[in-house]
């Protein structure tokens, strides 16, 4: 007896009835489900030879979403991290198979215990406040592109918005006066203020005023006069990087991306002796801990520290060679 193919059906309800009228789940969350279910169907149709209409659940059981993970890892170079996210839509995929249809439960519970993969966390990646400097001052300023982007890259440094936030802000959530700060709604729907200092507060007038613009248009437009995209964020970031490598040679060794950037954010208030629970609501991050990633990142706070703890007859600092030869040997 062949089994009906209760796939797409499913995959249907999943979106409109879960995830958007029951969750009224984001667009980035609709995007990124949307995404995973795009690269399973392209697996199924190379592994089974089946269109996507033809697809059952007992098709996609346990092993064949495993060896679908194995595919994402080994042949598309995804990382962990990706991997364990595709997976994270496809658990809650199977939750909802598992609630709506009970014939189905076994099959979705052997899903559900698939686990997510461990990976190697590595230090979080900050510019310098040299390094900040001349990433703004590479914009040219003689240009109209120039200036829009010398003020995004200063709001995005002394922010610390998520591109996304960054490309939906319009005019009528930057409040100017006393007390200058941005309004924004971020991730999990959760609206924050920012604090803007005076130097951003100036830049974003004098930008005001050449844009012009009505209070729902976006503050950092396209050249089409629309909103620029995370993609068109990205790229202008590592071009004026890669411009400003040639004046700050450490830049040549950063990879810049705008969450580098709100990084160097959270690591200069720390610095700053901000307390973490104030940078937690800052950035807009869900619990505290979240900036516990901060506190190992930067070695000349670590050094502070260190210089506490040593005698009172020893010199802090780090350890520098004497000698031009020993400092060869030791660079090798």
């Amino acid at each position: 007896m062949s089994i009906t193919p209760n796939f797409p059906r499913l995959m249907q309800a999943y979106f409109l009835e879960r995830l958007m009228r029951q969750q009224q789940a984001s667009s980035h969350t609709i995007a990124s489900h949307r995404d995973t279910f795009r690269l399973l169907i392209a697996f199924a149709h190379t592994q089974l030879h089946l269109s996507p209409s033809e697809l059952s659940i007992q098709d996609l059981d346990a092993t064949f979403i495993v060896a679908f993970l194995v595919h994402l890892e080994k042949e598309r170079g995804n990382s962990p991290r990706s991997r364990n996210t595709r997976l994270a839509a496809i658990h809650s995929f199977y939750r909802y198979v598992a609630l709506n249809e009970p014939s189905l439960t076994d099959l979705a519970q052997r899903v559900l215990v698939i686990p997510n993969k461990r990976y190697e966390r590595k230090q979080v990646n900050f510019l310098t406040r040299e390094e900040a400097d001349a990433l703004l001052a590479a914009p040219d300023q003689d240009t109209w592109i120039g200036r829009r982007d010398r003020v995004l890259l200063l709001v995005a440094l002394q922010t610390g918005l998520r591109v996304s936030e960054l490309t939906s802000l319009c005019w009528d959530s930057i409040i100017f006066g006393s007390g200058a700060y941005i309004k924004c709604t971020g991730k999990g729907r959760k609206e924050r203020c920012t604090p803007l200092r005076n130097e951003a507060v100036v830049a974003l007038r004098s930008w005001a005023v050449e844009c012009q613009s009505e209070s729902s248009a976006p503050v950092f437009p396209s050249s089409r006069g629309g909103h620029l995209s995370r993609d068109a964020i990205e790229y202008l970031i590592a071009k004026y990087a890669a411009k400003a490598s040639h004046q700050c040679k450490t830049l040549k060794k950063k990879r810049i991306s705008p969450h580098v950037l709100r990084h160097t954010t959270a690591m200069e208030l720390l610095r700053h002796g901000i307390d973490r629970s104030v940078i937690a609501l800052w950035l807009g991050h869900e619990s505290v801990s979240t900036t516990d990633i901060y506190l190992h990142a930067d070695l000349q706070m670590k050094e502070h520290a260190l210089a506490k703890t040593t005698s009172p007859d020893l010199k802090s600092g780090r350890y520098k060679p004497h000698d031009q030869v020993l400092a060869f040997l030791n660079a090798l």
